[in-house]
């Protein structure tokens, strides 16, 4: 088997329409469709950021009253999303315009570029990495 790419990364938020208007509005996903599915009684948006085979997509479900997020000490499962991008630190005065805060810029240890993480409204962790 020869897996090509990611095509998507699927998460579960408590609030649809302030995971909407973060990822939307403050982040500059594009949604690709909407919809409330009855029998499950939930919201499910698809989104996508870049075009193309470069394309990812990010499923959000809004579920009724979904289990907060384990923190400390970390689970098993999905730890962070990382976005790259060409300037940490032009994109973190963004998003500080958004009104999201970001930690402080350090340097991967590994790559040696620089990044940072900001978390979502329901304080799923983010990062930016040049």
């Amino acid at each position: 088997m020869k897996l090509n790419a990611i095509h998507h990364v699927a998460i579960i938020v408590s609030d649809i329409q302030a995971a909407k208007d973060f990822y939307v509005h403050k982040l500059g996903f594009e949604v690709i469709r909407e919809n409330y599915r009855d029998q499950r009684k939930d919201w499910k948006l698809d989104l996508k950021i870049g075009d193309g085979a470069e394309a990812v997509e990010l499923e959000i479900f809004a579920e009724p009253d979904p289990p907060g997020r384990v923190s400390r000490p970390e689970a098993c499962g999905l730890r962070h999303l990382a976005f790259r991008v060409e300037d940490v630190a032009a994109a973190v005065e963004e998003l500080k315009e958004c009104g999201i805060e970001c930690e402080p810029i350090r340097y991967d240890e590994y790559t040696h570029k620089k990044m940072t993480f900001f978390f979502d409204p329901d304080g799923l962790p983010l990062e930016l990495h040049e």
